[in-house]
């Protein structure tokens, strides 16, 4: 496994600047962002796409350091009923994928997006109660009418470019946000449909992210790893439950917080994600995301790099030599 950095959180650093913090903080591989909702600041298709010359100097920033790219990240809702925010989520992904194919990047990471609840709709509606009945209506609509067919033409699209693994992150608030609405997807949709498998939007759910992890394991369908950890306020969740609108700053009073590895479950609960991945074959990167409200961006990205260097394995597993009974 390769330890990386999700470079949105450094967006304001130049391109080689960021790289360089980096490289000195001991990560392998960097998750660039190309627009949407992170923004990119250190990756822009429009200017790399039309220009040779940028993509050589792009690239060039990245090889002398030693670094790869383990993913390019879109995350939009290319579904969202405006017409103009769906298309521009759309446009911008479509970008992305043929910037991953011109850099030979493997991975593309999204979201799956939310449509609205009928045609004329203009905001997205996240379904998460089957009664009333409308509530399915709502649902099947989304997903026969909308869902289905826009992921199964861009599902094509990227594979006529090379791209074999689009990577949704599992969150709420979107049409896939668990192990078994990612794998809905993926059934519709082709086997180039994956996770970009992040803890932190599962724990709150009540998902045991260790096994979430071996049942998409065993479909071969975790293309990327986010590193990013939730830390559960038990009295809060007591009284009101996991769902939870108030804003992420309001620390003491939400029933859960976004927080740095390390912060909301130990290391042994990181080893054990760690351990499960290996368990299903994954090898590729743990992509660090720094979300946290109480720690500086510096501080909070530092601790996470000692407890995944701790947690990781790097080299390949050996042959079994202890006697066999």
């Amino acid at each position: 496994m390769k330890l990386g950095v999700f470079t949105a959180l450094y967006q304001n650093l130049p391109f080689e600047v960021m790289l360089d913090k980096l490289v000195e903080m001991g990560v392998e591989t960097v998750e660039l962002g190309t627009g949407n909702y992170p923004g990119n600041h250190h990756c822009n298709p429009d200017e790399l796409l039309e220009s040779p010359e940028k993509i050589r100097t792009f690239t060039r920033a990245l090889e002398t350091r030693g670094l790869t790219i383990s993913g390019l990240s879109c995350h939009g809702n290319p579904l969202h009923p405006d017409e103009n925010f769906a298309g521009q989520s759309h446009e911008v992904w479509r970008k992305t994928i043929l910037l991953a194919e011109r850099l030979g990047v493997p991975v593309v990471n999204g979201f799956s997006g939310c449509p609205g609840d009928h045609e004329g709709a203009k905001n997205p509606n996240w379904v998460t109660c089957s009664w009333p009945p409308e509530y399915l209506d709502v649902l099947n609509w989304q997903w026969n009418e909308v869902v289905i067919p826009y992921w199964k033409e861009e599902a094509k699209f990227a594979e006529q470019h090379g791209i074999n693994q689009i990577a949704f992150e599992m969150h709420p608030g979107f049409v896939v946000y668990n192990p078994e609405t990612l794998l809905k997807l993926r059934e519709h949709a082709g086997e180039n449909i994956g996770a970009n498998f992040d803890p932190s939007h599962l724990v709150w759910q009540g998902i045991d992210p260790v096994e979430a992890i071996k049942k998409l394991g065993r479909e071969k369908a975790i293309f990327h790893f986010h590193a990013k950890d939730t830390y559960l306020d038990r009295a809060n969740i007591n009284v009101n439950g996991v769902l939870d609108t108030k804003h992420y700053s309001n620390v003491l009073d939400r029933s859960w917080t976004f927080r740095s590895v390390g912060y909301g479950h130990d290391e042994k609960v990181w080893k054990d994600m760690v351990s499960a991945l290996r368990t299903v074959g994954y090898d590729y990167v743990l992509s660090i995301e720094h979300e946290d409200m109480l720690a500086s961006t510096d501080e909070g990205l530092m601790k996470a790099i000692t407890l995944l260097k701790g947690a990781m394995f790097n080299e390949k597993v050996s042959e079994m030599w202890w006697p066999r009974l």
